[in-house]
Order: structure tokens, then C-alpha cells, then sequence
């Protein structure tokens, strides 16, 4: 975190779109102050493209200002329900609110709204750390309004509410999912007094959407660490209404003094492996999400294959078969998407356990080629997974198993390449060239293999040999070689 004065923040703030927008604020007689998120994320020297701004009064007025004063390159958009607008400019999105108090009723998060202060505003902000607000006005233009102390709690690294946590959580559960998102993304700590109010209002989650609850949990899902949200989650008792599937990993059984691992602590620890491993490769976008999401069930079905063998002791056998079959009711409960997406997470699931089975055996080319077969253009997203998945503390066995997999996607390579080349390669070759048109080897017979191979390689025509064979006559009547 950086340390900001008055004249920081209006050397920051000095752009264009700020300028315009105190411009019109002042025009139209109307105190405005950039606020939240994009004030939070200048002290901790964050990029951010998303600014709110709060206008004591008609944020409407002030939006429809700005917009005249932009011209043809910005668009405006105006939600009259919420007295908000958006303004989109380049690549900024500006958000237009008038100051406003909030009341709820217990049954709801759809709050009663009115016009306030300033001070109300800020009231009714989630955090300290995104109730901080830097007035626009050209009279106090880069003035900082902080009343909760928000920059010692940006300092502190902590995630605190401006009132009491009890009465904003109620409120608004899904700022409790705000709260541990919030934590895990900046890499804070919760404050006690609001963490102990997470766990009084766990329950009251369920007036929460299914989409709404989703899109906090896909931003903890793309932090650096997953696993801190999750165990937050876990802490609080929000994790066991939203995925009990996943809280119920959480046992440890022993007998005759053998134990099993705890597979909720393993799942996440393949999380953060696997988010590790995706940074380093600098895999982005929906593939590095939905794996992450594949890390997280991977191991789903194990308490339900759970078995004791005298012999091996705990079993945990078809776990993947089962936990894939688990994945569409899970994703059809928590609203999550019904398509391609959940059929992806599915098929990792399935076959999480394939490589580290060949990787175990002798490595066959057959084994490898069904392999290929059932993972598609997914199976570097799937040998990914896997690897995520080695988390024995054992160095010597971690390595071998490393190893494995090493040999494993070198097979993979080497198979993929050698198919492909048979498969591109024209089934009539020099030889039955050679002896169809009484050739030796010469430079015609160069030429009439190479025009094959092209036609193959370019998809003209199938790798099929009556077709082949029209194409390979008409061009040695061109040559020449036949009447």
C-alpha cells in the first residue's frame, strides 16, 4: 500500500474523464465523489477500469451531462428502477448513483431506498476499504473522505464493516461471500467481530440467488490461492450450505491404526496447485476457471466409495465414475451451467485417475491412444489436473509419480505426432506408382507423390484410394505418362 495526499490523489485523478465528469457535477450545482473499489485500488496500486461515482443527488442528471459533454464515443445507459446510470467511454465503465440511505426487511435483500448524505452513502457500504471516497468537485477536487478509518484498515490488511457486521450481513447476505472474497483476492485477514457475524448469519445465505452466490465464488476461485476463501467458507459454516457435498470430504477414519488422508485439505491443496501451475504457463480465460472448478470435485465421490479392505485398507474405488455422476445434479443445484461447461468438468472428473493408472503400468501405446481418445483437445487440461494432484509429502514418491506423468505427456507427444503422420500420409505410395506406370525412381515419380500429399495435406480430396487414384491418373495424363 502506498500513502496518498490530497495532491496524490488529484495528480492521479488527473484525466480527462474525471475532469468531465467534475465538470458537469459542478454545472449542474451537485457534490460527486469517486468512491469504493477504484479509490481502494489506487492506494494498493491496483489497475481498475471500473469507477463508481456517488453525486449528492440526481446521478441520472450528472450521467446525462457527461454524455453530452463526450459526445458520439460514449454510450449512456439508464436504469430509472435502481436511480443509477452507466456511462461507457473507451475503455471505462462509469457508474452513476445519487447519495442514498437503505433500510430491509428480513425476508429480503431488495432494500428501501432514499435519498441521503454523502455520510449515508457511505454508511451503507459493505467494507471500510470501499467506503472510501475522493470528491471530483473542482472546490475539493482529490480531497479524501474517509470517516471509518478504511486506509489504517488497507494498511492493516484488514476486512472490516463500517457498522455493525450483524446488522450489514443480515441486510445483504451476499455481502458475506463480499467479505471472504474480498480477503481472499487482496490476501487480507477477516477482522473477529465480523467474523463471528459471518457465522450468526450463515443462514440467512439461503435468501441469496443461486447465480448471485456463483459469481462471488468464481472470483474466489480465480485468486492466486483458492484455498484461502475456501477454508473462510468452511470457518464461517457458509461452505456447508452452499457445497455440502464438498465439506463432507472433511472425515478422517481410522482403523487397526491405519488412516486415510483428509481429502477436503487435499482438494484444495490440488486447487492451489493447480492455480499455481496455470499461472506459470500463463493460462487464462474459461479453461483456466473450469479446471479449477474440476479441481475442486475432483475427488466428490469419495465419501460415498468409501471401503475397508483388510489388506489395502481404506479403498476409495470408482470415486471418479461416481463423482462425475454426482456433477450435473450439484451443477443444476447451484445454478451453475448446464452445457459444454458442466460437461467438461464431468469428463475431468472421469478421468482424473486414467494417467496416474498408465502411469503406474508400462506405458502401451494402446493404453495412451484411448487415453487421447476419450480426453479430446482437452488432455493437456487433464495431465494439468493430474499433476495438481500428486500432494503426498513423500518427496521421493511425489517425484516418481512427477516422473511418470513426464513419460506420460512425452508418449502423448509422440503418439499424437506418429498418428498424425499416418493418418496424413496418401495410402498409394512410390512403389505402386513406380510399378503403375512402369517407372523407376525418377523426378516424375517425386512429382506424383508430392501432388498426393498436397491434395491430403490441403483437404482436397479424402486419404481414401479411389479418389486418390482419380487424382493421381489425371495428373500423369497431364504429365504425359498415360494416354
Amino acid at each position: 500500500m502506498r500513502n496518498l495526499t490530497k495532491n496524490d490523489l488529484a495528480a492521479l485523478l488527473n484525466q480527462d474523464i474525471f475532469h468531465q465528469i467534475s465538470a458537469a457535477a459542478d454545472r449542474l450545482g451537485m457534490p460527486c465523489y469517486v468512491v469504493g473499489g477504484y479509490v481502494r485500488d489506487l492506494f494498493l496500486e491496483r489497475p481498475s477500469n471500473d469507477i463508481d461515482v456517488v453525486v449528492v443527488g440526481s446521478g441520472i442528471q450528472v450521467a446525462n451531462a457527461l454524455k453530452q459533454a463526450l459526445g458520439k464515443k460514449a454510450y449512456l445507459s439508464v436504469f430509472k428502477n435502481f436511480g443509477t446510470a452507466q456511462v461507457k467511454y473507451r475503455d471505462l465503465e462509469v457508474e452513476f448513483v445519487g447519495a442514498r440511505k437503505e433500510s430491509y426487511s428480513h425476508d429480503s435483500r431488495k432494500p428501501h431506498v432514499e435519498d441521503g448524505t454523502l455520510e449515508d452513502d457511505q454508511n451503507r457500504r459493505d467494507f471500510t476499504i470501499n467506503a472510501l471516497a475522493v470528491c471530483l468537485n473542482a472546490s475539493h477536487f482529490g480531497e479524501l473522505v474517509d470517516p471509518f478509518d478504511g486506509l489504517y484498515d488497507l494498511e492493516d490488511g484488514l476486512i472490516r464493516t463500517p457498522l455493525d457486521p450483524d446488522i450489514t450481513f443480515s441486510d445483504d447476505p451476499l455481502r458475506m461471500l463480499r467479505c471472504v472474497r474480498f480477503a481472499a483476492q487482496l490476501n487480507f485477514f477477516i477482522d473477529d467481530e465480523t467474523f463471528d457475524a459471518l457465522t450468526r448469519n450463515a443462514e440467512r445465505i439461503s435468501i441469496i440467488s443461486g447465480e448471485r452466490i456463483v459469481g462471488e465464488l468464481h472470483k474466489i476461485m480465480l485468486t492466486a490461492t483458492p484455498s484461502k476463501g475456501f477454508i473462510d467458507l468452511y470457518r464461517c459454516g457458509l461452505l456447508q450450505r452452499i457445497i455440502p457435498e464438498l465439506t463432507a470430504l472433511d472425515i478422517v477414519e481410522t482403523r487397526n491404526g491405519r488412516a486415510h488422508k483428509n481429502n477436503f485439505y487435499h482438494t484444495l491443496e490440488v486447487v492451489d496447485n493447480l492455480a499455481k501451475a496455470q499461472q506459470t504457463a500463463g493460462i487464462t480465460g474459461e479453461t483456466q476457471l473450469w479446471l479449477r472448478w474440476a479441481a475442486l470435485f475432483h475427488d466428490i465421490g469419495k465419501p460415498r466409495c468409501k471401503r475397508w479392505d483388510n489388506v489395502s485398507g481404506w479403498t476409495f474405488h470408482n470415486h471418479n465414475f461416481v463423482g462425475a455422476k454426482m456433477i450435473p445434479s450439484i451443477f443444476r443445484r447451484m445454478k451453475l451451467p448446464m452445457d459444454s461447461k458442466m460437461k467438461y468438468v464431468q469428463k475431468m472428473v472421469d478421468l482424473h485417475m486414467r494417467p496416474i493408472t498408465i502411469a503406474n503400468e508400462e506405458v502401451t501405446d494402446s493404453a495412451v491412444r484411448r487415453l487421447l481418445n476419450d480426453a479430446g483437445d482437452d488432455i493437456n487440461d487433464l495431465m494439468m489436473l493430474c499433476e495438481a494432484d500428486i500432494t503426498s509429502k513423500n518427496r521421493v514418491k511425489k517425484q516418481r509419480f512427477l516422473d511418470n506423468f513426464r513419460l506420460v505427456r512425452q508418449k502423448l507427444a509422440d503418439l499424437q505426432e506418429r498418428d498424425f503422420k499416418r493418418l496424413l500420409q496418401p495410402c498409394i505410395d512410390g512403389n505402386e506408382i513406380m510399378e503403375l506406370f512402369h517407372l523407376g525412381p525418377c523426378r516424375e515419380v517425386g512429382q506424383l507423390k508430392q501432388t498426393l500429399k498436397d491434395a491430403v495435406l490441403d483437404n482436397k480430396v479424402p486419404n481414401e484410394r479411389e479418389p486418390l487414384m482419380a487424382l493421381l491418373m489425371k495428373k500423369a495424363k497431364a504429365m504425359g505418362l498415360v494416354e
